[in-house]
């Protein structure tokens, strides 16, 4: 069990267009099956599906299936300061 800071940041990383799945394994060390599994248990069933369906195929959520010029996991205004 992640402690709960940890668990929604990489529940908000899995809902970011441009984080890689590859990110969230690295930092966090959970590969794509663990966070589909992680957003199954966190998110309502209609969340969990609209998010499913986002990220299925979305080539910025992995490295492979990214054009070779994006070279950043994130989009320099995402993080807001705290």
């Amino acid at each position: 069990m992640l402690p709960e800071g940890e668990e929604s940041r990489i529940i908000e990383m899995a809902w970011e267009d441009r984080t890689p799945f590859e990110a969230i394994e690295l930092q966090y060390g959970l590969k794509e099956p663990d966070v589909i599994k992680l957003m199954r248990r966190s998110l309502k069933r209609g969340s969990f599906e609209l998010w499913r369906a986002r990220v299925s195929g979305r080539a910025t959520k992995h490295l492979k299936l990214r054009v070779p010029g994006v070279s950043r996991g994130y989009c320099p205004t995402q993080y807001k300061p705290r």
